[in-house]
């Protein structure tokens, strides 16, 4: 009973029919053929190729070891290179993009400096109102990651600020407690002190 497994796991439970499943597949690897032909300028059949080879996205493309893309087929050094340099110019120039967006809702260099964040994730939180290093170490792990909440019943999906940048509840947690110890909020060796009563607690 997929319900009953939902309330019991706190979790959601995806069931996809063999038919939805082969559409979302075929939807995914079209979307994936139209970013590399448009981004990279590349003919249907070699972005196709890509996807193929099991490349997602254009970071994959633009940092993978050069001997991953020498392994696809009537793939040579030249081409192998001019790949990788255009995916990497279209990253730069999205990564320059964003900051300059997030810049113009006033975001705060704080944030900016952050380590963890990406570009795109720190225009993501200005267009939400985080603009500072002290907005974005109030959050919960949940408002950024994403989860579900019962609403009167029913449960609701809180969709999270970088939830489409494929980040988890784990990371969050790191991401925000690393923020509240570079602002002083929270003391690390205090931190220790309770993961270890805590692992002590869990084993006695």
């Amino acid at each position: 009973n997929v319900r009953l497994a939902s309330q019991l796991t706190g979790l959601d439970i995806d069931i996809l029919t063999e038919e939805e499943e082969s559409r979302r597949r075929q939807a995914e690897f079209a979307e994936r053929t139209k970013l590399f032909m448009d981004s990279l300028d590349l003919d249907e059949f070699f972005a196709q190729l890509l996807v193929s080879e099991g490349f997602t996205n254009l970071e994959e493309v633009a940092y993978v070891d050069m001997d991953e893309l020498l392994s696809i087929e009537g793939v040579d050094e030249a081409t192998a290179a001019e790949l990788q340099a255009r995916a990497r110019d279209v990253i730069e120039e999205q990564n320059r993009k964003a900051l300059e967006n997030a810049r113009a809702l006033g975001v705060e260099d704080s944030l900016v400096d952050f380590e963890g964040l990406t570009p795109q994730m720190i225009e993501a939180l200005a267009q939400d109102g985080v603009k500072t290093l002290e907005d974005f170490a109030t959050c919960a792990d949940w408002e950024l990651a994403g989860g579900w909440t019962t609403v009167n019943g029913e449960r609701v999906k809180d969709e999270g600020l970088l939830e489409k940048f494929d980040m988890s509840l784990e990371e969050a947690q790191h991401l925000v407690m690393t923020a509240r110890i570079q602002l002083g909020w929270v003391d690390p060796a205090e931190l220790a002190a309770g993961d270890e009563a805590e692992d002590e607690e869990a084993e006695a």
